[in-house]
């Protein structure tokens, strides 16, 4: 599988990283089974979050046996330092592992979090701290909010290494600043910071509740994906093709070998292909950024 460099990290992150939060669906011996399967595509890549139920706890057997072949991301949506210390505590001991080779503020949402993690109590000087200490490698930051949030948090803290954030060709296909994402990867472009793209595969948001109740729903994702192989693989190989760095499966197990397949069959879109794809899509629901959602 391709792999592309990570920002000012170093690493080769397969274009593809393991959302684990798939693992949090399965037993213990079906998530084991999981992890090698993605292993064998070549996956070098994870990430994995407290809040995602189970899944540090179901991914921790695998990922100490293939420790050296897995670049960890893990994260915290604590915002203030003894939060943050504690999580990333909690997270190392669940997971069973003695350092987590990039740490990422979860799920920026309002400036008012971003003030909160860029205080001198706050969440960043916990990860700067555990970085002096070898408890993590590099700091990275997630979100689904604004596109101009991200960027006043790339303006805030000089030295993040990764951002994950959403891109799809439903986003790039919407006028109006809070879908450009694409000025996010411009940016990251020129501070050479590393992408891992999330929400590739989004079709929408689902209906409601009163339509379609919770459990009814037939993918564990918190909107509803795509799901046939070909559109699977036209997802991947678009987002792939705006030059992130990775792409990050979608939360539901169903979906992971069809998004492996992508991965490991990836040769690039043309510009045509993708003007196409936006054209077709440009008029579909979007479920980010979140904070419109709300």
């Amino acid at each position: 599988m391709e792999t592309r460099t990570l920002g000012e990290t170093g690493h080769d992150s397969t274009i593809a990283t393991f959302g684990t939060i798939a693992l949090n669906w399965l037993e213990q011996e079906g998530a084991n089974q999981m992890v090698e399967h993605v292993l064998d595509h070549g996956v070098n890549h994870f990430d994995v979050a407290p809040t995602y139920g189970d899944a540090e706890l179901k991914l921790g057997p695998k990922l100490r046996q293939h420790r050296e072949d897995v670049f960890l991301g893990c994260k915290t949506q604590e915002r203030d330092y003894d939060g943050a210390r504690r999580k990333l505590e909690r997270s190392l001991n669940r997971l069973g592992v003695e350092k987590i080779d990039l740490y990422q503020v979860h799920g920026l949402e309002y400036e008012e979090e971003l003030d909160a993690i860029t205080a001198d109590d706050g969440a960043l000087a916990a990860f700067r701290d555990a970085k002096e200490e070898g408890l993590v490698d590099h700091i990275g930051l997630t979100s689904h909010g604004s596109p101009q949030l991200i960027l006043d948090a790339i303006d805030r803290i000089d030295d993040l290494e990764s951002l994950m954030f959403p891109l799809n060709p439903v986003v790039v296909g919407k006028d109006g600043d809070e879908y450009d994402y694409e000025r996010v990867l411009e940016r990251c472009e020129e501070e050479d910071i590393g992408t891992l793209c999330i929400k590739a595969f989004a079709k929408g948001s689902w209906p409601s509740t009163d339509e379609l109740p919770e459990a009814d729903r037939p993918f564990a994702n918190w909107y509803e994906p795509v799901s046939r192989p070909d559109e699977i693989r036209e997802r991947f190989d678009f987002a792939a093709a705006q030059g992130v760095t990775s792409v990050v499966s979608p939360g539901d197990p169903k979906l992971v070998s069809m998004v492996l397949d992508a991965a490991a069959r990836y040769d690039g879109m043309d510009d045509a292909a993708q003007r196409s794809l936006v054209e077709r899509l440009r008029h579909e629901g979007s479920p980010v950024p979140e904070q419109l959602h709300h």
